[in-house]
């Protein structure tokens, strides 16, 4: 019996890529499902093939629709948020629409799903919370306007409520990980280091969930490497910029 058998998960950003992945690998250790996207239609495709998996049909861009989406819920043990939008843009490709859509998605959204599930498990006194940042939310990087800047956020968001949440008996975590193959990878024209299938990073996902360890980066050495330009001087960080 795995630590999942019996629990409820409401992931959110499921249809696609590491959120499908995801939830096949915890369906195969004995989770409860909870599968929610704006892509309903997808979403019960998946959940028929998995036990134990309802669709709950979720924009995390609109508050209504996440209030609904947690009422049909129902009562659940844990979240996984890892709803996702991403363009590649550089500072001189300036697109404001695009822009803000990531950070809508990507970390006001975490916001609107956050503030109707986090006083439960407060008043609960348990939940568990996995947030889905990016190596690239430590620093700013060449072409992520909006993608960087929202990852940097939820990063931010993460460390401040596991100071805040520490003694109230919910279980926060922070999952980064590098380059994913899936669609909006596939919009990248430069070489990613270390690509992972969706299966390989879902299965450090679901192992960093295993554990109580607050913070988890994938994949070594690579993020190691965006860890260590903390400690170089900007001169080397920007040279020939």
């Amino acid at each position: 019996m795995s630590s999942f058998d019996g629990k409820t998960y409401w992931i959110v950003g499921a249809s696609e890529g590491l959120g499908r992945a995801l939830a096949e690998e915890l369906s195969r250790q004995g989770a409860h499902l909870v599968l929610s996207a704006r892509n309903s239609e997808r979403l019960t495709q998946i959940c028929d093939d998995l036990a134990n998996a309802k669709a709950v049909p979720c924009d995390v861009t609109d508050l209504e629709s996440v209030q609904k989406a947690l009422t049909e819920a129902g009562p659940i043990d844990g979240l996984v948020y890892n709803a996702g939008a991403y363009d590649p843009m550089r500072t001189t490709d300036w697109n404001t629409e695009s822009a803000l859509v990531m950070s809508d998605v990507n970390y006001l959204g975490a916001l609107r799903v956050l503030g109707e599930v986090v006083p439960g498990f407060v008043k609960a006194g348990h939940g568990e919370i996995t947030l889905i940042g990016s190596l690239a939310g430590y620093h700013g990087l060449p072409a992520a306007i909006g993608y960087g800047s929202s990852k940097a956020a939820m990063i931010s968001l993460a460390e401040t409520m596991r100071h805040d949440l520490a003694s109230s008996g919910v279980t926060v975590r922070i999952v980064n990980p590098g380059f994913i193959k899936t669609r909006l990878t596939e919009k990248n024209s430069f070489k990613m280091p270390m690509l992972m299938t969706p299966e390989d990073a879902a299965a450090r996902v679901v192992k960093a969930m295993s554990r109580r360890r607050f913070r988890t980066d994938f994949p070594a050495p690579f993020s190691w490497l965006i860890r260590l330009i903390d400690y170089l001087p900007d001169f080397l960080v920007y040279r020939g910029k």
